[in-house]
């Protein structure tokens, strides 16, 4: 598995005392999961969040952030965010806002 020890610690501390989250492999990466569903994760070049589609292009204006497309092809409703953006606590912690939006609304599994 290929990702950051470094920047998995700061997404645990960021849902550190959060009922109901989860860390599991996923995609080559570490993936955190809020009552069964994905919220965000790490990677080898930085990070994802899981904000939904009616909050992509409000996400996609943080700087740092770019549309995920792991594969080549652009995953709706996620966003890929920069190594040196996710290392700013402000721009992180204003997607992690957008993607607890989403999935806290979402049914958990």
């Amino acid at each position: 598995m290929t990702f950051d020890e470094g920047l998995a610690q700061i997404l645990r501390d960021d849902l550190a005392g959060m009922d109901g989250f989860v860390e599991k492999s996923m995609f080559g990466g570490l993936c955190f999961m809020l009552n069964g569903n994905m919220l965000c994760g790490v990677h080898k070049d930085g990070a994802m969040f899981r904000v939904g589609k009616q909050r992509e292009t409000q996400a996609l204006a943080i700087e740092g952030i770019s549309p995920m497309a792991f594969t080549g092809r652009k995953m709706g409703g996620l966003v890929d965010m920069a190594e040196a953006a996710f290392a700013n606590d402000g721009l992180r912690s204003g997607c992690m806002a957008l993607a607890l939006e989403f999935v806290t609304d979402l049914p958990a599994k």
